[in-house]
């Protein structure tokens, strides 16, 4: 045969405690009494004295807050110096180099080209390269070439492939007298030369055009004018020294 489960009467003392915690919560009034009434049931009860302590956490959790945003001013300072870039210092250099490999030109009119810009200016030098494009200017030559009509030049001739090609090599020094910190207008194409470069075979046994040129320019002050009068003077000297 099964038990038959069977409730057990609640004591009186329990009765008695549900009903006053029942009425207290019910009682909107807050006389001395009732909160009299209140500490007794708090103490008799354990469960409702948890609630106490919370109470004093969040106000101990909001102190650190306070003291975390008051140095916030020094942070944002420290942050603004290191985003700050430092300003590259730039040196002012002596010359300024440009150079073109493998160009396909002659040899021949490259040397003449070099010879003719030398100790001119750079845009000088563009402007009259543009006047050899355009079949208005040509550029002195040596040996069993045309004779051209035109002032202070005997023979000559017209090298249009390779005065295209120099006026870009001139762009490119001028830009590098630019970022070098020298004047344009004190700067000259104090040297200038052509040299072979690997020439590919063509069918046959013949070979291609290419050269290496190289342009340097360096600013010119009165004194440096005088030196270097001072040394063509002496170099005409010497050569007229070893031919007699």
């Amino acid at each position: 045969m099964e038990k038959q489960y069977v409730q057990k009467k609640a004591k009186a003392s329990q009765l008695s405690k549900a009903i006053e915690n029942k009425d207290i919560k019910k009682s909107p009034d807050k006389s001395p009494a009732s909160l009299a009434g209140n500490s007794t049931s708090a103490s008799s009860s354990p469960s409702q004295s948890s609630p106490a302590p919370q109470s004093a956490t969040p106000a101990s959790s909001s102190q650190p807050s306070s003291s975390q945003t008051s140095p916030s001013a020094p942070t944002e300072k420290t942050e603004e110096k290191e985003k700050k870039p430092k300003e590259a210092v730039k040196v002012k250099k002596e010359e300024a180099i440009a150079k073109g490999l493998n160009l396909h030109a002659s040899k021949k009119h490259c040397m003449y080209i070099c010879s003719f810009i030398k100790n001119k200016s750079i845009d000088w030098a563009i402007l009259e390269l543009q006047k050899v494009i355009q079949l208005k200017r040509p550029i002195p030559f040596k040996g069993e070439i045309p004779h051209r009509s035109y002032p202070g030049m005997m023979s000559g001739r017209y090298p249009v492939s390779a005065s295209k090609q120099f006026i870009n090599i001139l762009k490119a020094l001028k830009g590098n007298v630019i970022a070098n910190g020298m004047e344009l207008e004190k700067t000259r194409i104090y040297f200038g030369s052509a040299n072979w470069a690997s020439r590919p075979q063509k069918r046959g046994g013949a070979r291609f055009k290419r050269t290496h040129v190289l342009l340097k320019a360096k600013e010119f002050n009165s004194e440096n004018k005088a030196q270097m009068k001072t040394q063509k003077s002496e170099k005409t000297e010497i050569k007229s020294e070893a031919e007699k």
